[in-house]
């Protein structure tokens, strides 16, 4: 093999290890797409799920799942209900470990 099939076998690993270790979408695996609604019936609320930013998103997302199997939603971090909810999972989240 001359220097040219050389340089072009290394040109091919470097190429290949950068593509390796280039992430492909800065928030691509946040749960939530767009801003989200911003309130739901509080009567229809089964469960909240807050996650906070991470190395998967860089957003808080608020996520309600309803009952009687009307799916999931995902709540504006920035609307009055959302900040409502993420206080009171707060509040219960501290209560929770101060009776430990």
């Amino acid at each position: 093999m001359g220097v040219k099939g050389m340089a072009i076998v290394l040109a091919v690993i470097f190429c290949a290890t950068t593509i390796q270790g280039f992430p492909m979408f800065k928030a691509g695996r946040c749960l939530c797409i767009g801003p989200g609604v911003k309130a739901v019936k509080v009567a229809d609320i089964e469960k909240v799920s807050i996650i906070h930013p991470s190395n998967n998103c860089d957003k808080t997302e608020v996520i309600v799942t309803l009952k009687a199997h009307k799916g999931r939603r995902c709540l504006n971090p920035k609307s009055k209900q959302a900040n409502v909810i993420m206080k009171k999972v707060e509040r219960m989240n501290f209560l929770k470990y101060q009776n430990v």
